[in-house]
């Protein structure tokens, strides 16, 4: 059972294994050996005076901007956002790039972003916009301060793995989303990102991700190859909402949902901040030395995936 439950897991993670993000590490690898700021986090975290300014970018699939246009532009603010506040920060603006056959063209586009944009009260101050395109694309570029960060190259054997998630959603059709955000209430939106600074200026999270593509599954590989270790996973103990099976939840991309890799003496203080705003946290696994990821499953384990022969996205220390 476990082993045709990796099959399923690794067809549908093959998307993510994009030559185009190896290349791109490939090519800056020369540069980033000697650089203050390390390259495979959520966002690109640089010095500025006794904190942090994070700066990230996302860009929309073609097919679901033709397809969605309002809650891709909807989405483009709400993944920056997320990628902010992984990284213990909060952000300050977003900036866009449009290309678009008419203007009329990005009217749904920029109502989703809008709309985003006052959900999270995070504004649009700028961009580009080019409405003489031959195709429609979409990408936003976000600011944000942290005083001190939550990474993805921090995780430690030891450490526990915990699963931060908002399971009051559903899942967006013909798409692999966990929507918990279009019909939420803005001020508790906020509120439950909030956590995530507080938990970095505590200091009881170090290290962690936002689940994004891939889901838990791909999120987990990502931060394990940045922190250079690996992780047993206990299937049975991920928190799956009803509407989905375990396998798809596994790679789906939730409206809100963190990996954190948390000292075991915290856990129980990390779960009460999430679980006062009826969130759920819980404990799916642990950090191990050995750089492979373990499923388990009800006394049965498989080797998923190993980093020392396979990276995911190439930016290994």
């Amino acid at each position: 059972m476990l082993s045709s439950l990796a099959d399923q897991l690794h067809r549908s993670l093959g998307l993510l294994q994009k030559q185009d993000i190896q290349t791109a590490a490939n090519a800056l690898k020369s540069d980033w050996s000697n650089a203050k700021i390390r390259l495979g986090d959520d966002c690109a975290a640089i010095r500025d005076r006794d904190g942090y300014l994070l700066f990230a970018a996302e860009g929309m699939l073609p097919q679901f901007v033709e397809q969605e246009p309002w809650f891709a532009g909807w989405s483009a603010v709400m993944v920056n956002v997320s990628d902010i506040y992984a990284m213990g920060g909060t952000p300050i603006a977003v900036v866009d790039t449009i290309w678009s056959k008419t203007g009329q063209n990005t009217d749904a586009i920029w109502e989703g972003m809008r709309a985003a944009s006052a959900a999270y009260n995070v504004p649009i101050v700028g961009g580009h916009t080019n409405c003489h395109s031959s195709y429609t694309a979409l990408s936003v570029a976000i600011l944000g301060r942290a005083n001190r960060v939550i990474t993805s190259f921090d995780a430690q054997p030891g450490d526990l793995l915990l699963v931060a998630t908002d399971l009051r959603g559903q899942p967006y059709p013909n798409y692999p989303f966990w929507n918990a955000a279009t019909n939420a209430d803005p001020t508790q939106l906020r509120k439950n990102l909030s956590i995530l600074p507080k938990l970095a200026e505590t200091g009881l999270c170090k290290a962690g991700k936002d689940i994004s593509m891939g889901g838990i599954i791909g999120t987990l590989i990502m931060l394990l190859e940045t922190s250079n270790c690996g992780a047993i996973l206990n299937l049975e103990q991920v928190p799956c909402p009803n509407e989905l099976a375990l396998h798809e939840w596994l790679v789906h991309f939730p409206s809100y949902g963190f990996l954190l890799s948390i000292a075991p003496p915290l856990v129980q203080q990390v779960q009460a901040l999430f679980r006062e705003q009826d969130l759920v946290c819980e404990v799916v696994g642990e950090i191990q030395a050995n750089p492979q990821l373990i499923l388990r499953s009800y006394g049965e384990s498989l080797e998923f995936w190993d980093l020392s022969k396979q990276g995911l996205t190439g930016f290994a220390p």
